[in-house]
């Protein structure tokens, strides 16, 4: 399906700026397109569909020069989500092993985006359902249960886990790792008031409830040295709530960052909605731009590329449909441009139109696909399953 309506662009548009290479002094890659990690839950007993290698493989092909992928569970007893999301440990690897080596045959990098969901595990949709849910503390808005406070015992496991994860990508061939700590997950729920209702040294202003994540960060730097890539993600928004805030001004972004900074990470992955939508009063820049601006550091930014319908409500709403917007690309090339971020990650955009930096690039825009979520999630277990034609 092709899309219904595309903006006009301007006659002198070019998104050429976006294929010229990054070198981050840890790696170089080819472009500034990337794929961001969308969750799929297509890996029953966590271990990936067989056709996962040639899904990754499909968007590399098209254009992109980072895939991060999917979210998967670190090697800890609750870590998932679910019983469908996949395993890092074990036979899983095997998997994720191939996976990095289809993506490079196709010229791109790959990060592995580590994961534990805390709190926001379903335990009656895991393989242990009797086993409690963890996190900073019992507090759960949609009243999933049984659930308990970590100890510092617990603490301990999940760094380990992360480090675990984090050495066995190296050792399988993945050119870095993004950690998962947004979105009112595990690492984030340690971030947000409304989770950390804790009374140790992991709760109150906002560098002390940063410290898990800082002391997660700088064991995972430890266990592989210097070069190896660590990228986080995180966001203001959370699942539960996307009117959530972080932190409400730049200087708090600052004391926030600075200490991850500090520990060990490279890159932030910064989740937005929208990305064309100003972060603070009195700047028109967004939550990438600012992170950038307040640690130097290389910066992603994320949010409803190239479509016309970001999410939107206040809590997670599923999005069914949403035509192409060439227009908000426009704002994106005068953004990128001038410095505001250094990475554009497609979500939506990729998942309907693998191809869709080779499109964009060559102005074939009536060649992209309206996002229709019915194909996305009824083809997304197979390997490369847009043949050509398909869906015209």
């Amino acid at each position: 399906m092709t899309a219904r309506a595309a903006s006009p662009l301007p006659e002198d548009f070019s998104i050429e700026p976006l294929f010229t290479p990054l070198d981050t002094g840890q790696i170089v890659l080819p472009n500034r397109l990337a794929m961001s990690p969308m969750t799929r839950s297509f890996a029953p007993g966590g271990i990936p569909h067989p056709g996962t290698p040639d899904y990754y493989a499909r968007r590399a092909r098209g254009g992109v020069g980072l895939i991060v992928t999917e979210g998967v569970a670190v090697p800890h007893d609750v870590a998932h989500q679910g019983t469908n999301i996949p395993d890092f440990q074990g036979t899983a690897l095997d998997v994720w092993t191939n996976v990095a080596d289809a993506i490079h045959a196709e010229g791109a990098k790959v990060f592995v985006q580590l994961w534990h969901a805390g709190l926001g595990r379903r335990p009656s949709l895991t393989l242990n359902p009797d086993a409690p849910s963890i996190g900073p503390g019992e507090y759960l808005p949609d009243g999933h249960k049984p659930t308990r406070a970590m100890t510092e015992g617990d603490v301990a496991d999940v760094i380990q886990s992360f480090v675990e994860a984090t050495v066995s990508a190296k050792r399988i061939g993945m050119d870095g790792v993004e950690i998962h700590g947004a979105h009112g997950y595990l690492i984030d729920q340690f971030f947000w008031t409304v989770c950390n209702t804790r009374t140790d040294r992991y709760n109150g202003d906002i560098e002390e409830r940063g410290r898990f994540a800082v002391e997660l960060v700088q064991a995972m730097r430890a266990a592989v040295g210097p070069d190896f890539p660590i990228m986080l993600r995180w966001s203001q928004w959370k699942g539960p709530d996307y009117e959530a805030k972080l932190v409400t001004d730049p200087k708090d972004l600052e004391r926030f960052l600075t200490p991850l900074v500090d520990a060990g990470v490279d890159m932030f992955d910064c989740s937005t909605r929208r990305f064309w939508l100003p972060e603070f009063e009195g700047s028109d820049m967004n939550l990438a731009g600012w992170t950038r601006r307040v640690t130097g550091k290389t910066t992603m930014t994320v949010g409803s590329v190239g479509l016309e319908a970001p999410l939107s409500g206040r809590t997670m709403e599923t999005i069914i449909n949403s035509d192409v917007s060439l227009a908000n690309l426009v704002q994106l090339m005068v953004m990128f441009e001038r410095g505001d971020f250094d990475l554009v990650a497609l979500g939506r955009s990729v998942l309907m139109n693998p191809d869709w930096p080779k499109l964009i690039r060559a102005g074939q825009y009536g060649d992209l696909r309206t996002y229709d979520q019915k194909i996305v999630t009824t083809h997304l277990e197979c390997a490369d399953v847009w043949p050509e034609g398909k869906y015209e």
